[in-house]
């Protein structure tokens, strides 16, 4: 284990410096790559501090038994295509839903309808 700062740490203090000290003094279409570029800092802080697949873990072994997130997911993919399963499946309906919101929360956390979903 490293030391302070932490990786998420660091990645938002090179986000915040860019915003903040060289966004200002930078226009037009290499003003526009820095803010892509800092809102790509700002998705990968996200990323890092995001605990969602911990959760999205347990429920696909609830609904599907043992195995790895990657495998899990290919498998129910797999099941719903197959038509082994559907929304109609206890848990299944849920457990998209969970998914679905926690992958908005990390990607875009500024939309419009997953902060009125979030406020629930």
């Amino acid at each position: 284990m490293q030391d302070e700062p932490r990786p998420d740490e660091l990645v938002k203090a090179v986000a915040d410096f860019l915003r903040n000290d060289i966004a200002p003094q930078i226009s037009g279409h290499a003003g526009f790559k820095l803010r892509v570029a800092i809102n790509a800092l700002e998705l990968v802080t996200r990323q890092l501090t995001d605990t969602s697949e911990t959760t999205e873990l347990e429920s696909l072994k609830t609904l599907l038994g043992d195995g790895g997130l990657k495998e899990l997911n290919l498998r129910l993919a797999d099941r719903i295509r197959s038509g082994e399963i559907d929304l109609a499946t206890p848990g299944v309906q849920e457990h998209l839903w969970q998914a679905t919101l926690a992958k908005l929360k990390v990607d875009q956390p500024n939309y419009a309808a997953y902060k009125r979903e979030a406020e629930k």
